[in-house]
């Protein structure tokens, strides 16, 4: 595959470098095939820091071959709206390995995040983000700080889906699913226990979505049970964030849905002094995709200025998964001397602290020079020979629920007062199907709302059959056609379901 890495010339593959490295310490073996990686260099800083990377893991070792792939802004702008291309997707399902720099997403037009796109496309429902605090080489308010998120990666409000329903009102569906929920739980208690770990937190919303956030709390209990030498505990999201922002040290494994995982990990990562030291890996059963959590940070790109520490740890993360454990502890040993010796990029440069600011390319140079040595003050770290990718296990099939189908939601766009909507609605009711219930922003409004309560053009408007009754997919038919001939505007149907005897759909606020 051609090599894309403008404005440079791509970083030499790692594999091409010395067989044996010359520093002291554990020695990476060269005596398999190089491990086939896809990299992109990405956009804004993605070249100068993805160059760097590369290089330092070259030094240390690195038995890899690198396919070169092109993403991101230009694909983009080139007509292809996904931003990758069929031969990168080709590269990405052969090797099972991305090392990925920042890429940009353009502003307007639909763009989708290919970020997103490439983690559910290749089954990549894991995210890993390490936040650790490193002081007092690089400044915090935390300095015992050492947690790790593990964000559900590919369902909740990631899923995308949004549509605008009427002239006031905007929806994104929250999807979450059982067997989504089983993996990325099961993963974060796998990974706690093969990485030393002594307890897992789940974070969620559960007292508001009872269903969605709800369905997460319930499979980590069930998990939980099965892992009993790790602690466990739940916390609302909120209460919990406030108490991660204040005393990280209580918390170890931190597991959630996605939105909330993408937000505190950012938070976290800038608690434990910068967001640009924040590597991440995006962990599936078909493949592994290893960045930085920054972006492409195009107001420094060329300037010789950006950290490549966030890319150059995913990399480590990376030789570890790909079973390269010597080449990950000399790397990361290295990186934290540099640290320790006060050699520092811009963004973490402190008076006081910092001994010398650096640019890029110095800084690698910096992590090269400590090669085989090891941090005097900060915690060395150690690869085990024998580690193992964290284990992925598959969800357990379960049995199918008896399903009931009990009513309908029917959203309806409308200008009009909730007692004047239900006039109309009650018109189209037939015996044992009755309007019961009409929400506007999911407040009940009907019957017996408040006159206090704003309403939107956007309403709920549930028809319940009552028991006994015959109701089907027919019955919806004719009603909604009744609806029309009313000339009812409904712009979305929702069916309501008992699942083994329990409602499958929330009720009102205030119902």
């Amino acid at each position: 595959m051609d090599t894309v890495l403008p404005p440079a010339a791509p970083p030499a593959s790692p594999s091409a470098s010395p067989s044996a490295s010359p520093h002291s310490g554990p020695q990476p073996s060269r005596t398999a095939a190089p491990t086939p990686v896809t990299a992109a260099a990405g956009d804004g800083i993605g070249p100068e820091i993805m160059q760097a990377s590369l290089r330092i893991l070259g030094a240390a070792g690195a038995n890899i071959a690198v396919e070169w792939i092109d993403i991101g802004e230009r694909v983009y702008l080139d007509g292809n709206s996904a931003g990758i291309a069929e031969d990168a997707w080709a590269s990405l399902r052969r090797t099972g390995v991305f090392y990925k720099a920042p890429i940009t997403t353009p502003q307007g037009g639909g763009f989708k995040s290919l970020n997103v796109t490439i983690r559910k496309s290749l089954g990549m429902f894991a995210n890993v983000r390490p936040c650790v605090s490193y002081a007092p080489f690089v400044a915090t308010q935390h300095p015992e700080m050492n947690v790790v998120i593990v964000r559900e990666n590919e369902e909740d409000l990631y899923a995308g889906i949004e549509h605008r329903q009427t002239d006031d009102v905007y929806q994104c569906l929250k999807l979450i699913t059982r067997p989504g929920c089983e993996k990325i739980v099961r993963y974060a208690f796998e990974y706690a226990r093969a990485h030393g770990r002594k307890k897992v937190t789940c974070f969620t919303k559960d007292n508001i979505m009872k269903m969605t956030d709800g369905l997460f709390h319930k499979v980590f209990d069930e998990v939980a049970a099965e892992y009993p030498d790790l602690e466990n505990e739940h916390w609302i999201v909120d209460i919990g964030a406030a108490k991660l922002a204040t005393e990280p040290g209580a918390f170890d494994v931190v597991v959630t849905p996605n939105l909330y995982g993408d937000i505190l990990s950012d938070i976290t990562a800038e608690m434990s002094g910068s967001v640009g030291l924040g590597p991440s890996a995006n962990i599936g059963a078909h493949g592994a995709m290893f960045e930085a959590i920054h972006g492409s940070a195009p107001d420094i790109a060329g300037m010789d200025a950006a950290n490549p520490s966030g890319l150059l740890l995913a990399g480590v993360m990376m030789m570890a998964h790909i079973g390269q454990p010597a080449v990950a502890e000399l790397v990361h040993n290295a990186w934290l001397r540099t640290i320790e010796d006060g050699v520092h990029t811009a963004d973490v440069f402190t008076q006081g602290l910092s001994v010398g600011k650096v640019g890029t390319d110095a800084f690698a140079d910096a992590v090269i020079s400590r090669l085989g040595e090891q941090p005097t003050r900060l915690p060395p770290v150690k690869y085990s020979t024998d580690a193992r990718p964290v284990r992925i296990h598959e969800p357990v099939a379960r049995p199918k629920a008896a399903k009931q189908f009990v009513g309908i939601d029917v959203f309806v766009h409308a200008r009009t007062a909730a007692e004047g909507l239900a006039a109309q609605l009650r018109r189209a009711e037939r015996p044992g199907f009755n309007l019961s219930m009409i929400t506007n922003r999911g407040v009940k409004v009907w019957p017996n709302g408040l006159s206090e309560t704003f309403c939107t053009d956007h309403w709920r408007c549930r028809f319940m059959a009552e028991p006994g009754a015959r109701f089907d997919t027919s019955t919806v038919v004719s009603l909604l056609s009744d609806l029309a001939e009313l000339g009812i505007d409904f712009i979305k149907t929702e069916h309501l379901y008992n699942f083994d005897g329990e409602p499958g759909f929330s009720l009102g606020q205030g119902q």
